[in-house]
C-alpha cells in the first residue's frame, strides 16, 4: 500500500491513455486496498468537463470494460476531479494552484503531487516549465514527482534537449521515465530469478551461453495510429526503449543492494557497454522490413502502405532484426539477436537464453539444445528445455521441458504493468523507471540505425502474418543458429505460423 496521501494530476485526462490504462489501473489499486487513505485524481485537459461529467464518463467506461463493484466504484469516483485548462498556457496554471490547494485541504494530501504527462510529446517540455512558473515543482511543502511517457525524444539531439528542459526545474529523483514493459511481473522476476538462485547465476556468462534472443512480436498492424507510427517506426517505437531496457535487465551485473539507484546503475552500465554499430554492422547485422498485404485464413490483411494515415510511398520500417554485442567481461563475444515487428504471426514478448551444447562427443551434433525461455507476455512464465533419454533401446536423447506459469499463482494478486508503476511512483520507488543517462545511452546506440534507414534500398518486404523478411532468418543461419518461433502458448514449441 502507498503510505503517503497525495494528489495525482493527469495531464491529457480526456485522452485515450488516461481512460484505457491509467484510470482502470488506479481503480484496481483502490479496490485492492493499495491506495492511501486520502488521495485525489485530478484530470487536466482542454475538454470542458465538470467533476460530475468526468466521473460519469470514466465510470461508464469502467462498467463496460472492467469487472467493477458498484459500491467501490462509487467511493472511488468521489476521489475524481477535473479542471479544464489549456496545459500549454502558463497563465492558466493559477487555476491549477487554486484547485490543488482546495483538494489538499479537503483530502489532507499534504501537497504531495504526482504529475502524469499523458499528453502529446510536444507538451513534455512545456508542462514542467508551466508548473515551475507557479512553484508547483517546489518540494518544500510536499513532494513533487513527474511521470513522462514515451517517446522520450525523437533522436539523440531532441532527447538531450528535452532532458535539459526537464532538469531545469525537476531533479533526477523527481523524474520518472515510464516504460510499461518494465512494469511486467516477468521482467521484474529476472532479478530474482538470476540473483536468488545459485544454480543459474554461475552459468549466466560467455562461458556457458551461446547466444541470446529477445523478441517483441505483435500480431496487430498500426490500428488507426498510422499518422503517428509513420513518423516513428519500429526502431523508435519498440527497440530504443522497450527491448533495449529488457536487454539491460538480462545482461546487468548483480546490484550492490536491491535499491533503485543500485539496480539502475547496473542497467545503465550495460547500455553504456553496447558495442557501437559500425557501417559493416549496419550492412550485415541489421534487417529492416515493412509488411505487405496478404490473405490469412480467408481474411485480407492490409499492407502497411494501405493503412489509414500512412503515406503511399512510406519507407517506415515495421520490423527490425539486429545482431548486437555487449562489450563487458561477462558477455564478450556473445551475440544478442533482437527483433520486433508488427503483423507477425502472434503477439509475444520473450527472452531466450541458448546455452552452449555439451562438449561430450557421444551425442554428437543432434544433442538437444538447452534453452531457458522467459516469457514476458502472454502466458507469462518460464520454460527450461534439456535432454533426456528417449524411451527404447540405445541412448538417443530427446528434448523435454519443465515450465512455470504465473497464472498458477492464484493466491497472489498480480498487478498489471501500469498498476505496478503507478503504485511505485506514488511510493517514490523509481527502480522500474528508466533513468536519464540510460535513455541517452539507448538513443546514442540507435542513432546510426536512424541515419541508415533513410537509405531507400535497405527496406525489405514481408507478408503480413509471417515472421518478417527472409533476410532476418539468414542473419542467424549464417552463424549456424536460428530464431525460435514462439506461439501464444509458452509450452508450444512447434513452429508458430498463421
Amino acid at each position: 500500500m502507498a503510505k503517503e496521501n497525495n494528489n495525482i494530476v493527469i495531464f491529457g485526462a480526456s485522452g485515450d491513455l488516461a481512460k484505457r490504462k491509467l484510470i482502470p489501473a488506479l481503480y484496481h489499486l483502490y479496490a485492492n486496498g493499495m491506495m492511501p487513505e486520502n488521495f485525489t485524481i485530478l484530470g487536466v485537459s482542454r475538454t470542458d468537463y465538470s467533476d460530475d461529467a468526468f466521473r460519469d464518463k470514466l465510470a461508464a467506461f469502467l462498467r463496460e470494460n472492467e469487472k467493477v463493484d458498484e459500491a467501490v466504484l462509487a467511493r472511488f469516483s468521489q476521489h475524481l476531479y477535473y479542471l479544464p485548462i489549456n496545459p500549454a498556457e502558463s497563465s492558466e496554471y493559477s487555476k491549477l494552484v487554486t484547485r490543488l490547494d482546495e483538494l489538499s485541504d479537503k483530502h489532507h494530501t499534504g501537497n504531495n503531487n504526482l504529475y502524469y504527462l499523458a499528453t502529446p510529446p510536444s507538451l513534455y517540455g512545456v508542462i514542467p516549465e508551466c508548473l515551475a512558473d507557479h512553484n508547483l515543482h517546489d518540494q518544500s511543502n510536499g513532494w513533487k514527482r513527474l511521470i513522462v511517457e514515451k517517446p522520450f525524444g525523437y533522436d539523440t539531439a531532441s532527447a538531450e534537449e528535452l532532458d535539459k528542459k526537464l532538469h531545469r526545474n525537476f531533479n533526477e529523483k523527481q523524474l520518472y521515465h515510464i516504460d510499461h514493459y518494465l512494469g511486467k511481473e516477468t521482467v521484474q522476476n529476472l532479478l530474482v530469478f538470476r540473483f536468488s538462485n545459485g544454480m543459474f547465476e554461475p552459468l549466466w556468462n560467455r562461458n556457458f551461453i551461446d547466444y541470446v534472443e529477445i523478441t517483441g512480436a505483435e500480431f496487430l498492424g498500426v490500428e488507426g495510429r498510422g499518422g503517428y507510427y509513420d513518423g516513428s517506426g519500429a526502431v523508435r517505437d519498440m527497440l530504443q526503449n522497450h527491448l533495449l531496457q529488457v536487454l539491460g535487465m538480462v545482461a546487468m551485473e548483480p546490484p550492490a543492494a536491491i535499491r533503485s539507484d543500485s539496480i539502475r546503475d547496473e542497467v545503465t552500465k550495460v547500455m553504456q557497454s553496447f558495442r557501437p554499430l559500425s557501417d559493416d554492422d549496419l550492412k550485415n547485422n541489421l534487417v529492416l522490413g515493412q509488411y505487405t498485404g496478404s490473405n490469412v485464413r480467408g481474411e485480407k490483411l492490409l499492407g502497411y502502405r494501405e493503412e489509414p494515415g500512412v503515406a503511399e510511398d512510406s519507407r517506415t520500417e515495421t520490423y527490425i532484426g539486429l545482431k548486437m554485442f555487449v562489450d563487458t567481461w561477462r558477455w564478450n563475444g556473445v551475440p544478442f539477436y533482437v527483433r520486433t515487428g508488427k503483423r507477425l504471426p502472434t503477439r509475444v514478448t520473450e527472452v531466450v537464453i541458448h546455452f552452449k551444447k555439451t562438449p561430450h562427443p557421444v551425442f554428437g551434433a543432434n544433442a538437444p539444445e538447452n534453452k531457458l525461455i522467459i516469457r514476458i507476455q502472454p502466458d507469462e512464465g518460464i520454460l527450461m528445455s534439456f535432454g533426456l533419454k528417449k524411451p527404447g533401446a540405445g541412448f538417443e536423447a530427446k528434448e523435454v521441458s519443465m515450465e512455470f506459469h504465473y497464472q498458477n499463482l492464484q493466491e497472489a494478486q498480480l498487478l498489471t504493468a501500469y498498476e505496478r508503476l503507478l503504485l511505485d511512483a506514488v511510493k517514490g520507488d523509481s527502480t522500474l523507471f528508466a533513468r536519464s543517462d540510460a535513455v541517452k545511452a539507448c538513443w546514442e546506440f540507435v542513432e546510426p540505425i536512424l541515419r541508415y534507414k533513410e537509405d531507400p534500398d535497405v527496406l525489405f518486404g514481408y507478408a503480413a502474418g509471417t515472421w518478417g523478411p527472409e533476410k532476418a532468418d539468414a542473419l542467424l543461419k549464417r552463424d549456424g543458429r536460428e530464431w525460435r518461433y514462439p506461439c501464444k502458448n509458452l509450452t508450444n514449441t512447434e513452429y508458430c505460423e498463421l
